[in-house]
């Protein structure tokens, strides 16, 4: 009976002691991601000076990063804007502001919705691709065998994709912006019934340039964190095919991660 005191302390006294070293421990791998995703991007800075990257490689990688990516691109931004009118739709019959409709639905896409959903679903289809790629070339031993050649592997591999997600990004902004709209549009006549030049004109009227050009700040910001993160885990890789996989999981998570972050500091800026 005596005992329990001094033993139950002692349970409780690992318990918290092991609490703090795994806090410790996340905090230190936290450190060293952010770390190493800083060195890297001064390396692909430094790498664009002169800027002498491969060419093809350029345009291969606009063409898959960028093209490939529309239809995804598309389909989500509609549904976004439509989803936008409709869970208005509820408001929108009971008071009759149906000339407000536009003006939600733009500001609410091209602000916030818009460019994090675009953000997400690039990170998805590009940035785990670009991690899965990389890795492969990394555990089979490729970007070794480049060196072994004199070819930088940052500025043959690295720098075309980050130019590509930078410049594609926004771009796929714009026009998921534009789709957006036209689904906003589109759910506003066939389930609230409202008149697409009311619509419309509720959105030009609104006067959102300083709204669409804070997405497109969001979309560049974006496209260089995805390219970072992708390009760490990938380069990180280890352990064969199994590595490649868990590099994958953690690109997506870091990407989304840092989604979430870089758009509350551009808001808070930009505000």
């Amino acid at each position: 009976m005596t005992d329990a005191g001094p033993k139950t302390a002692t349970i409780a006294g690992d318990a918290g002691g092991g609490a703090v070293r795994r806090t410790g421990r996340a905090l230190l791998d936290a450190c060293d991601v952010v770390g190493g995703m800083t060195l890297l991007q001064w390396r692909i800075l430094r790498a664009m000076i002169p800027p002498t990257f491969d060419y093809d490689e350029s345009l291969r990688q606009l063409y898959k990063v960028g093209v490939l990516s529309v239809g995804v691109v598309v389909a989500t931004a509609l549904f976004t804007g439509a989803i936008m009118v409709v869970q208005t739709g509820g408001y929108v019959r009971s008071t009759g502001t149906t000339s407000l409709v536009g003006w939600a639905t733009a500001t609410a896409v091209l602000t916030e919705v818009g460019p994090v959903l675009i953000g997400l679903m690039f990170s998805g289809r590009v940035g785990a691709n670009n991690t899965a790629e990389l890795g492969t070339m990394k555990v089979t031993d490729q970007l070794d065998a480049l060196r072994l050649l004199g070819i930088d592997p940052i500025r043959y591999l690295i720098v075309p994709r980050f130019l590509a997600m930078l410049i594609m990004l926004v771009l796929l902004t714009c026009i998921g912006d534009v789709f957006a709209l036209l689904g906003g549009a589109t759910a506003g006549r066939v389930v609230l019934g409202i008149d697409f030049r009311v619509y419309w004109q509720s959105v030009i009227e609104s006067h959102l340039l300083d709204e669409f050009l804070m997405g497109l700040l969001k979309g560049f910001v974006f496209g260089g964190a995805i390219s970072i993160v992708s390009c760490y885990w990938g380069l990180r890789v280890e352990g064969g095919a199994v590595g490649v996989g868990r590099a994958v999981n953690n690109s997506v998570v870091t990407a989304a991660i840092a989604i979430f972050v870089t758009n509350f500091v551009v808001s808070v800026l930009w505000s």
